[in-house]
């Protein structure tokens, strides 16, 4: 092999985003509360950046004097200082107003008293808005176990077993007692770690600590339970058939009535598996709809952006001044040239982000209207593809613009995903909405024989019937998804005939 070093020039082309254009996609993937923040970022970092402010008892009066983002003056239009010409056209279009502000240079950003206020209040709402944190369930137990007289050694022990206990898991305990003990422990030891269970396990919620379903279900059963041995039995050696709807089964190897396992089942059903899971913290978001969706006095609908705290943003009139100053620096002037790209590239990109939004919702209102006129059974198959044909921007570009947004409707607050929705072809060619199709296979279970509830390939065929054409695959798959369960296990025995 013949090897040699030299240079080589070579053509590639090579697609790049330009720092502006990520902008842009970040600003539009942006829930109204995270654009919020970035504004605030953005003032507080940029000082040729200032937000309008409007009084709301005058701002009719000034809105025609005062430019915002979306209507700037002559002298607002697009400032974009690029390093390969001197800009002198752009910088002369910052000196056409009167020359009528101070001519020292200050760089410290200056907030006005409404400004500060506002952003005062903004973080009252927050402070007053934000939820307490819930008591955990190794604090409900610790404090139920300061309360009691007990042994400080079984204490001990008894703090070690809750600190194990994980309310995600339902507050069982798995970890063995002797892996609780130091190393070489004495049987008088393990003793200890028992009577501390034992306690443990006397707290509430009742079943805690438990090693096992069945050891958390017998503990919850009453001991002065008419049939105490009955359901002791089926917790101890049937609950699976129970699970699985094998009443026969039980019926054969117990001797019990079909009647009277069914209603112990449901005895049963009522006691709690996961005793802990009580205390989980979960996760509730603040939901605020970034798009108002209302009917206007013809019936139609109308669009319109939930934005009216996002500030409208405009480039400082001083720092405009400090560009025909005498005594601008060239240090100074370099300072302006690179905030000045940031504020106007901002301030392009809430425009855009406002405009992209809008068609976008429209295009998909006007898709969905027999949705929000009729309910989820009339949700029409809708690809982002389709959206994207219909404003002429990139399907990436819808996704953006959909992405953890919410519009508030006459029928609730729904996420903007909510109307993409896959299908299928009915046999007259016709598109049907898989919701559509879930919510008639729902329909169809609520109203079959629970003595001989419908089977899978039953389902599909009664699909067919009402002309939608689904795999018996699909229909496993989404009654799964459903949580319903399977045929025999919907079988209700005491129905069936003898």
């Amino acid at each position: 092999m013949r090897m040699s070093m030299g240079l080589q020039a070579r053509q590639m082309q090579v697609q790049k985003l330009a720092p502006r254009m990520i902008q842009s996609m970040e600003i539009l993937q942006m829930p109204t509360l995270a654009l919020q923040e970035r504004i605030d970022q953005e003032l507080t970092e940029n000082p040729l950046l200032e937000q309008l402010e409007t009084d709301p008892l005058s701002a009719e009066e000034s809105s025609d004097d005062v430019p915002s983002s979306d209507t700037r003056s002559e002298d607002e239009k697009e400032l974009v200082v690029r390093d390969d010409s001197d800009n002198r056209d752009d910088f002369e279009r910052l000196t056409n107003s009167e020359n009528d502000l101070p001519s020292s240079f200050d760089d410290s950003f200056r907030r006005s008293a409404g400004g500060i206020q506002d952003d005062m209040d903004r973080r009252h709402d927050l402070m007053a808005n934000a939820q307490s944190r819930p008591e955990s369930l190794n604090d409900f137990l610790l404090h139920q176990l300061a309360e009691m007289d007990i042994d400080d050694e079984v204490e001990q022990v008894a703090e070690r077993i809750i600190s194990t206990l994980d309310a995600r898991d339902g507050g069982y305990l798995r970890t063995p007692l002797v892996d609780l003990l130091p190393a070489g422990h004495a049987d008088e030891a393990l003793a200890k770690a028992e009577e501390a269970l034992a306690v443990v396990q006397s707290l509430e919620p009742v079943g805690i600590a438990s090693r096992n379903l069945s050891e958390c279900l017998l503990k919850q059963v009453p001991p002065d339970h008419p049939h105490l041995d009955e359901i002791t039995t089926l917790i101890e050696s049937h609950l699976e058939d129970l699970a699985e709807n094998r009443l026969p089964q039980i019926a054969r190897k117990t001797g019990y009535s079909i009647e009277l396992i069914q209603e112990l089942r449901e005895e049963l059903h009522k006691l709690n598996p996961k005793p802990g899971a009580a205390f989980m913290e979960t996760y509730v978001p603040n939901v605020t709809p970034d798009i108002i969706l209302e009917r206007d006095e013809n019936g139609e609908y109308k669009v319109r952006l939930e934005d009216d705290r996002i500030p409208s943003l405009r480039i400082s009139e001083y720092y405009r001044r400090r560009l025909q100053a005498s005594d601008c620096t060239d240090e100074e002037r370099e300072f302006i040239k690179q905030k000045v790209n940031g504020a106007q590239w901002l301030i392009d990109s809430i425009n855009q982000r406002r405009n992209t939004l809008l068609k976008v919702s429209e295009a998909i209102v006007t898709h969905q209207k027999r949705f929000l006129d009729e309910g989820p059974e009339a949700i029409e198959p809708l690809k982002m593809q389709q959206v994207a044909d219909d404003v002429g921007v990139h399907v990436t570009t819808v996704s953006r613009a959909v992405d953890d947004k919410w519009i508030q409707t006459p029928r609730g607050i729904l996420p903007l995903r909510r109307f993409f929705v896959g299908g299928t072809k009915t046999e007259d060619g016709e598109d049907v909405a898989w919701d559509t199709i879930r919510l008639k296979l729902q329909e169809l279970i609520d109203k079959e024989d629970k003595s001989k509830p419908l089977a899978d390939e039953h389902l599909v065929e009664e699909l067919k019937k009402a002309g939608m054409t689904v795999a018996r695959r699909t229909v496993t798959k989404y009654r799964k998804k459903m949580g319903i369960p399977s045929s025999r296990q919907r079988r209700d025995w005491s129905l069936v005939k003898k």
